[in-house]
């Protein structure tokens, strides 16, 4: 018996995933590249407000580099005073949650959406949620159902799914638990 070949041409469609009109779809296209992600070091301040301008949820004091990429900005909530890295994709077919303090260092891809490879390759999308404290490191690999906790690191080209317990690091492909953040818990005030 031969092995199966899925016909992409019948594949069901992305579009019930954009929640938006492909007017607005399209505009945000534009604006993102003219505004976010724009190479040239433009304000973070614009770059939330372009964001903000398409229905992303922005907090107070997030700095936001260069070469951003949202797919959908109306999926976006990222908290007061985060980092977001240069070159950082954010491909949210779904939710991306993303707490206070958060660090998401450079060229780090966040996916939520995967394909139903057995059957007829159709979208299929969950959520990520990262809370408050997370450092995800450079060039990492966040998959769709991560919920990294509170104070969880991933280390640098780590492929991170599913639930990361707060304080931990994880490292590797598939990331794995190699320790704790902090020693005592948190981070004494100066």
């Amino acid at each position: 018996m031969p092995t199966p070949v899925i016909p992409l041409a019948d594949a069901p469609g992305e579009r019930s995933t954009w929640n938006r009109p492909f007017p607005v779809v399209l505009l945000w296209a534009v604006a993102e590249l003219l505004f976010v992600y724009n190479p040239w070091q433009i304000s973070s301040a614009l770059r939330a407000f372009v964001l903000r301008s398409f229905g992303a949820r922005i907090g107070d004091r997030v700095i936001i580099r260069p070469r951003l990429r949202v797919r959908f900005p109306w999926r976006l909530s990222v908290g007061d005073d985060c980092w977001i890295g240069e070159g950082v994709w954010i491909h949210n077919q779904d939710d991306v949650i993303i707490g206070s303090n958060v660090v998401v260092s450079q060229e780090t891809f966040m996916t939520t959406g995967s394909h139903a490879h057995r059957k007829d390759m159709s979208l299929i999308t969950r959520p990520i949620r990262i809370d408050d404290g997370v450092w995800i490191t450079s060039r990492c690999m966040i998959l769709g159902g991560t919920h990294m906790r509170t104070s969880s690191l991933a280390a640098p080209m780590s492929v991170v799914a599913g639930e990361v317990p707060e304080n931990t690091i994880v490292r590797g492909n598939p990331a794995q638990a190699i320790g704790t953040r902090f020693n005592d818990g948190g981070v004494r005030s100066k």
